[in-house]
């Protein structure tokens, strides 16, 4: 079990998304990169990675993308609770708990793919 935003955890995480028959069927001809930032990360964490989504597959990384569609903002409890499934992307998003930048017409192209995406890191055992 792989601490939450640790290299750890997205290297599970990059595991459980591209095992996952959903996600990898959403993501045909799918390029799309998305930034991740949590300002508040605890110490010891990645308070920034990103999630490239390429030639059918999907990668988890820490950092900085070289070019990403968009940026999602939000706090480490928001992070949280959308991991836990506790809230869903949409719901923060209307409520401010996250913020977006970037190209979202291609997020919006790609919705199918986002909500695979959190079935498919549901099966990804964090501890928090």
């Amino acid at each position: 079990m792989a601490s939450f935003l640790t290299s750890d955890w997205m290297s599970e995480l990059t595991t459980a998304l591209n095992a996952h028959p959903g996600f990898k069927s959403a993501i045909t001809n799918v390029d799309l990169t998305l930034q991740f930032v949590i300002p508040d990360a605890p110490a010891g964490t990645e308070g920034r990675y990103y999630i490239d989504v390429a030639d059918g597959k999907a990668l988890a990384a820490p950092g900085d993308a070289v070019e990403p569609d968009a940026t999602i903002t939000n706090n480490y409890e928001t992070a949280v609770a959308l991991s836990k499934g506790e809230t869903n992307t949409q719901m923060a998003f209307m409520t401010g708990k996250i913020k977006v930048t970037g190209n979202m017409a291609k997020l919006m192209m790609n919705q199918a793919m986002l909500n695979q995406f959190a079935l498919a890191a549901a099966g990804v055992e964090v501890a928090y």
